[in-house]
């Protein structure tokens, strides 16, 4: 499931004429596209879908909205597969390497 969630924008950086954020997702950092969301702002909150910031959103709403997620479990199964664990570990899944056959 892929789901449009809330972060916190903690860096902006222009990469290649295209400005990116790092925003914290409650623990997980990600890059993020802000081409939809150009005048957004470090501290701000902003909705992400597949890497994308498509709207601003309050704080109240944003943690609000966080803490339901995780409640549900949605985060975890959002931002805790093997291969973001692989980024953040620097190491590639054994299960994935199988699968693609590299040993």
């Amino acid at each position: 499931m892929c789901l449009a969630v809330p972060g916190r924008v903690v860096g902006i950086e222009d990469r290649d004429g295209t400005r990116m954020a790092r925003v914290d997702f409650g623990g997980v950092v990600k890059d993020v596209c802000l081409a939809y969301v150009p005048d957004a702002e470090v501290g701000e909150y902003v909705i992400v879908h597949v890497g994308f910031a498509l709207q601003r959103l309050d704080e109240e709403s944003a943690r609000a909205s966080l803490e339901l997620f995780e409640q549900l479990g949605l985060l975890e199964e959002e931002f805790g597969d093997a291969w973001a664990r692989a980024e953040v570990e620097g190491a590639v899944p054994e299960q994935a390497t199988e699968q693609e056959g590299v040993r």
